[in-house]
């Protein structure tokens, strides 16, 4: 008879396995809900004024940068990836984020200044 060894890589790639049915169907749910909240968002509650346009505009970007982060950690399987490539790839994210911000509010001081001169 054959012997069968299992080393530590079999167990780690059976994390992988993780993803059964149930659990693709749970985060697909949870993206069902998040982007119906946001559907709601944009077709009643701003044009309806129950919430301002800006704090809608920050409410929206949250919850799509939320159904981002389930789709890339469970569908990309980044969260089955070992912690220093999430780290890197996490801080990449940050910092993209973090400079198209800094864009955006030099875009609205230079068209501010444009418009006052």
């Amino acid at each position: 008879m054959a012997e069968h060894t299992h080393t530590n890589e079999e167990h780690e790639h059976g994390d992988h396995a993780g993803m059964d049915k149930g659990k693709i169907l749970k985060v697909a749910g949870i993206l069902t809900i998040i982007t119906a909240i946001e559907f709601i968002i944009a077709l009643w509650a701003i044009p309806g004024g129950h919430i301002p346009q800006h704090i809608g505009n920050y409410i929206y970007i949250a919850l799509t940068l939320l159904k981002a982060f389930y789709i890339v950690a469970y569908f990309m399987h980044l969260k089955f990836e070992k912690l220093g490539l999430q780290l890197v790839l996490s801080l990449s994210f940050i910092l993209i984020i973090y400079f198209i911000v800094l864009m955006l509010i030099e875009g609205h001081f230079i068209g501010v200044h444009m418009i006052n001169h």
